[in-house]
């Protein structure tokens, strides 16, 4: 294993030295196969216990070649409770740090699982992947658009394994969902819908509790803020926040990239698109009115330029009414389960007249999954046992473009503006999206089609009735219909 034990001295010249100094690190592989991986954890509150750690002790109870060896936690009794759960499960006591850089230099590592707050993500990504570690960062991959480019940009350099947390991309349906697409099953991609409904009697994420062992004593708060690197405003100790920071903007961004980013980054893999080029959102705060900045209420509207529009919308009042997840195309549908626990999707078809094909509705079988979780960091070890990044399910790609659709939503709703992406870049001046569409209708077309498409026109032209040799503009007051 590569000694990473200078990384905290050498941190200021690897960020001088930028992507060369990276690819000189990232020349040291990963784990192989007869070599046993050295994993530690930052903030492992609680999706990275219960999901992070607990995933992984049970794949090395399971006989996979990882070591637990280190937990960096700012919260003492939560890093006690980690550390003490590996030591039990594994037999190894880890390593027990409050700042994950110190855990970086002194342990050896091969890889680390990010489950911190959202601001933080950016920060440790680049980090880890400077040191030449393979990565696992929760959801979403960073709290902005712009993080989420540099990342991808980082990881590309690095060459190491990173795969993005949101484990439904470890469902093999989507793969299968994609192909079909691109060859051709619903004709011409018009559109998805997704969402992601909840409800709650207390207010959502207000059930992560407070306790009064939570203190100053006991938190490192200005670690937790991230005041060195000026990742949050300073402001006082505050239990609230500290454990239920998805309620307020400075850490996260409520349902948009708590849980919007989960379906939405399916139905990317799913069609094969990425950055999309107009998104807005909209929404409120219009019934949990208990302090939090972000609504209970949210809608994102997604068009790309492949001429398709994705719809995200939900609210945390209401959970047993959720609109069906689809897919739909020219020449149909695809109807999938709410969730990840479904083992198979239909096929609506559209009417005979319209597409003139003969099509019967059908269920279409997948395999189902039973622990998703769980499948995803098994699919991030295989592909760091064998040193290959494109193994993962959802590579920083993915999740750049999941954040792309879902952060820019929420800073729509927040700032009233709908967002343009063109190559990266950002603005909230319309660069003539509508008239572009217009011009290609004056045009004739063609369509155009998401990634990997395959299928020629099929179920992507409409024909003309006879009597439209009738229309046109009358030029001098002569008849169209009288040239034809």
């Amino acid at each position: 294993m590569t000694d990473r034990r200078n990384f905290l001295k050498t941190s200021a010249t690897m960020a001088a030295l930028g992507s060369a100094t990276l690819s000189a690190q990232s020349a040291s592989a990963a784990a192989g196969s007869n070599e046993r991986m050295r994993i530690g954890f930052i903030g492992p509150g609680g999706r990275g216990f219960s999901a992070h750690v607990k995933s992984l002790c049970a794949l090395h109870a399971a006989g996979r070649a990882i070591d637990l060896v280190g937990v960096a936690e700012v919260y003492e009794v939560q890093r006690d409770r980690v550390a003490d759960h590996i030591k039990k499960e594994t037999g190894t006591d880890p390593g027990r740090y409050v700042d994950y850089r110190d855990m970086i230099e002194k342990e050896n590592l091969d890889a680390v699982c990010i489950g911190t707050p959202d601001h933080w993500h950016h920060k440790q990504t680049i980090d880890a992947l400077a040191a030449g570690l393979n990565v696992y960062c929760e959801k979403p991959m960073t709290k902005t658009v712009q993080e989420a480019f540099d990342v991808e940009d980082k990881w590309r350099d690095s060459g190491k394994v990173m795969q993005v947390g949101v484990q439904s991309t470890s469902l093999p349906v989507w793969d299968e969902v994609n192909k079909l697409l691109c060859d051709g099953k619903l004709g011409k991609v018009l559109g998805f819908q997704t969402e992601y409904f909840r409800n709650s009697d207390v207010g959502q994420w207000r059930y992560y509790k407070l306790t009064p062992e939570m203190t100053p004593k006991t938190i490192d708060w200005d670690r937790w803020l991230g005041r060195e690197h000026d990742l949050a405003e300073d402001m006082p100790f505050d239990r609230e926040v500290y454990k239920q920071w998805r309620r307020f903007w400075p850490f996260g961004s409520g349902m948009f990239t708590d849980l919007f980013v989960h379906r939405t980054t399916s139905m990317l893999k799913a069609t094969g698109l990425r950055v999309p080029g107009r998104v807005v959102g909209a929404g409120g705060i219009y019934l949990e009115y208990d302090g939090r900045g972000v609504p209970d209420v949210a809608t994102v509207a997604a068009d790309f330029n492949e001429g398709v529009q994705g719809l995200i919308t939900a609210t945390m009042c209401n959970q047993e009414s959720r609109i069906n997840q689809l897919i739909r195309g020219h020449y149909g549908t695809f109807a999938f389960g709410n969730g990840e626990g479904f083992d198979g999707f239909d096929f609506i078809p559209e009417r005979g007249p319209v597409t003139h094909v003969r099509q019967e509705a059908e269920r279409i079988a997948t395999t189902p999954v039973k622990n998703t979780t769980l499948a995803h960091f098994e699919n991030w070890l295989d592909a760091c046992e064998a040193n290959d990044p494109s193994m993962c399910n959802n590579q920083p790609d993915l999740g750049a473009a999941a954040m792309s659709v879902v952060n820019l939503g929420a800073q729509s709703y927040r700032n009233g503006q709908v967002y343009f992406v063109d190559d990266r870049k950002i603005s909230d001046k319309d660069p003539g999206w509508a008239g572009k569409w217009e011009a290609r209708s004056v045009a004739g077309g063609p369509a155009s089609h998401i990634p990997g498409w395959n299928a020629g026109d099929y179920g992507s032209t409409q024909s003309a009735p006879e009597y439209m040799k009738y229309g046109g503009p009358w030029v001098d007051g002569k008849d169209p219909a009288s040239e034809t």
